[in-house]
């Protein structure tokens, strides 16, 4: 049987068709040798550089390829990114395992594995999966850094406001009088160190003058414990409250004065008293300055007994 040479060219084109499909496929992420192809559905907000023929991996063994990435149409969630995945494997999982991107290497490169979970029922091809974006290294590091970098330039802020603010306070002149202050201080500081110095080299000259006067406070000390315990021998107490006693007496004593009982309290309270004893002292007065003027008229003396005529006023002349 001849061939054609149209039916060559056909041959021909047909295997060319098949390669490019195959070839197409496969740089998508699809062997069509493999025979049954299961695809999965997975919805991000952002896919973090996930590309078509990504790998899908279940427990770090490669199951799969990423098949397509497409934004959703949908109002309600428009912006986010559908991911369609493959499976070849005939593994087994639920509804509710997890699609994660996640890093491959520190240069960045992004794969899908999947988390299994066996609870639930069975994910069948063209079912969704909960997407969830595992954070990297860099972003792991970012996200912390964040922060601290936030209170590092708030610290150099303040570090700066307080830098120009000692900047206007301290002008030529209170520089000048801080270090004038400064210089003082350590003169200050100097000069305690002598002092402290000549106040060792005392207690060391007096050592045995301090020694003897410690001794000597000791012996008073336990002179003291020794009155005190012989005062609280003496009963104390006793003394004491015949003490008190003896002021209640003189108060009341005092307080009967004031009032005027007995004798020195009337003589004290009684005016009538007080102005005869006063005019009794001025009669006395007189009677002693007249005795002192004329004693013949108090007092007659005679030799021979004779008897006194009687004192007249001429005798006086």
């Amino acid at each position: 049987m001849k061939i054609t040479r149209e039916l060559k060219t056909g041959v021909i084109a047909v295997l060319v068709i098949a390669l490019f499909i195959w070839g197409y496929n496969y740089l998508k992420g699809l062997n069509l040798f493999d025979g049954q192809i299961k695809t999965y559905f997975t919805e991000y907000s952002n896919v973090q550089g996930l590309n078509t023929a990504s790998v899908v991996t279940i427990n770090g063994v490669d199951v799969g390829k990423v098949v397509d990435i497409k934004f959703n149409n949908s109002p309600e969630k428009r912006g986010n990114l559908i991911v369609e995945f493959s499976v070849e494997n005939d593994f087994e999982f639920s509804k509710n395992s997890i699609a994660k991107i996640y890093s491959t290497s520190l240069m960045g490169g992004k794969s899908l594995a999947i988390v299994p979970s066996y609870e639930g029922e069975t994910a069948l091809p063209g079912d969704f999966l909960k997407g969830e974006i595992e954070s990297d290294l860099f972003s792991s590091v970012s996200e912390k850094l964040n922060p601290l970098q936030a209170k590092v330039e708030s610290v150099i802020k303040s570090a700066d406001s307080l830098m120009t603010g000692l900047t206007d306070v301290l002008d030529v002149k209170s520089r000048e009088s801080l270090k004038s202050s400064i210089l003082e201080l350590n003169a200050t500081v100097t000069n305690f160190k002598h002092a402290s110095a000549n106040i060792n080299k005392l207690i060391v000259n007096n050592d045995e003058k301090l020694t003897k006067t410690l001794d000597n406070a000791t012996l008073m000390t336990n002179n003291l414990a020794k009155l005190s315990d012989t005062l609280v021998n003496a009963n104390l107490g006793l003394t004491i409250k015949n003490i008190e006693n003896t002021v209640d007496n003189l108060n009341k004593v005092l307080a009967g004065i004031e009032n005027g009982d007995g004798t020195l309290g009337k003589l004290l309270t009684d005016e009538e008293m007080y102005i005869n004893l006063t005019n009794a002292s001025k009669e006395l007065e007189e009677l002693l300055r007249e005795m002192k003027l004329h004693p013949k008229r108090f007092v007659h003396f005679s030799l021979f007994g004779k008897k006194d005529k009687g004192y007249t006023p001429e005798e006086e002349k």
